[in-house]
């Protein structure tokens, strides 16, 4: 499996990835082994939440919640969290044995070794067209196949070229762009184009602008690329279940002149999701989630896109993040932060100036979305500043 992350220098005008920086310091797997990111297994992301506090907070001190609480700290005693969900209200131990914790521990600190771990297919990678009499022509094959989420975890997809997300598509304000649907799946598809302004007859819903794409069937959609930003690709047709299962990808429109803000050294599309295959940062999870690198001094523009259905504050340790974008609509003045709640349908562009170096945690704050007992899961992932 290449191990390549898309990413684009704005300055360069080609994309690069994690690997390139990474070479200079060895393997992927001894920077980050060696780097900061160790420092998280003992759960810098969150605490458990313990038995004898659960009751306080939910106004106990009942019979009941203090003998309930007494039973949890019995030796002996098992969490009930065991089905990996990290849920708050699962009874933890007041005290736990020095085995618990330990045991505890190991777990933690085995996902944060593994990271980054390898799994078969990579999403989220740049499509390049053909071209035709000056028409930029991308060719999306929609069928269904089994993906590795996590090392060891397949699930059942549905995905674009083979591939969740599907391929990054990019073009230039102005383009014209044709886009051929192939659909191999055992059910009617379509393609809308979210956030895209385009002619009504290209907008990729059935029954309002468009007949359903039937299995085994092709459909052209074709229009000059309008608004430029970071928009998305994804099915509307049955689409809470096609969208979870994969159809998905980023459909990024680069402007014709770039604002001095825009000029950065990396360009990297984050999207999020939370459907049937879990919640997940391009289509894999923790430790199967890929970093973002970029060498001290850097300036990396993080496009968050939310093709789930749930809200993901995404938050960065180490360094601040500068909004300069919604919905590829330049904020009128650009804005600080550490947290960004990112909601269904959502993109949000970030500038993160690299001015702290090690390896830095970045996930959602939904804290069930990251760590549970077992450890850092689902939507973790890292910026790695090397100097």
């Amino acid at each position: 499996m290449s191990s390549d992350t898309t990413t684009t220098p704005r300055t360069a005008g080609a994309p690069t990835g994690p690997d390139a920086l990474l070479r200079a310091s060895g393997s992927r797997r001894d920077f980050l082994r060696n780097s900061a990111l160790t420092a998280l297994a003992a759960g810098a992301l969150g605490a458990c939440t313990t038995k004898d506090e659960a009751p306080k907070a939910a106004g106990a001190g009942s019979a009941d919640a203090n003998k309930s609480a007494a039973n949890a700290a019995k030796p002996g005693a098992t969490n009930a969290d065991s089905d990996h969900s990290g849920g708050s209200t699962a009874p933890h131990p007041a005290t736990p044995a020095a085995s618990g914790a330990d045991a505890m521990d190991a777990m933690h600190e085995k996902g944060v070794k593994a990271f980054p771990a390898k799994t078969e297919g990579k999403g989220n990678q740049l499509l390049q067209p053909r071209i035709e009499n000056g028409v930029k022509v991308y060719e999306l094959t929609a069928r269904e196949l089994q993906w590795e989420v996590e090392p060891g975890k397949r699930v059942r997809a549905w995905a674009y070229n083979d591939q969740i997300p599907g391929p990054q598509i990019r073009v230039r304000e102005g383009d014209r762009v044709r886009l051929v649907l192939r659909n191999e799946l055992a059910e009617s598809t379509s393609i809308h184009f979210h956030g895209v302004e385009v002619p009504n007859d290209q907008d990729g819903v059935p029954f309002i602008t468009q007949p359903p794409v039937k299995p085994g069937q092709t459909y052209t959609y074709e229009f000059t690329a309008p608004n430029p930003g970071s928009h998305m690709y994804h099915s509307h047709h049955n689409a809470a279940k096609q969208v979870g299962m994969g159809l998905l990808g980023a459909f990024v429109i680069e402007p014709k002149r770039l604002r001095a803000i825009e000029k950065v050294d990396v360009d990297y599309v984050m999207i999020l999701n939370d459907g049937f295959h879990g919640y997940t940062v391009n289509g894999k999870g923790f430790p199967a989630t890929e970093p973002i690198v970029a060498k001290l001094g850097q300036k990396v523009r993080i496009r968050f896109m939310n093709e789930g259905m749930m809200i993901h504050p995404m938050h960065l340790h180490g360094m601040h993040m500068t909004v300069i974008d919604k919905d590829g609509w330049p904020q009128p003045q650009p804005w600080r932060c550490d947290t960004l709640n990112v909601a269904p349908g959502e993109r949000w562009d970030v500038i993160v100036n690299c001015n702290n170096p090690g390896t830095w945690a970045f996930h959602c704050h939904i804290l069930p979305h990251a760590e549970s007992e077992h450890g850092m899961f689902g939507m973790v992932t890292a910026l790695v500043v090397q100097k």
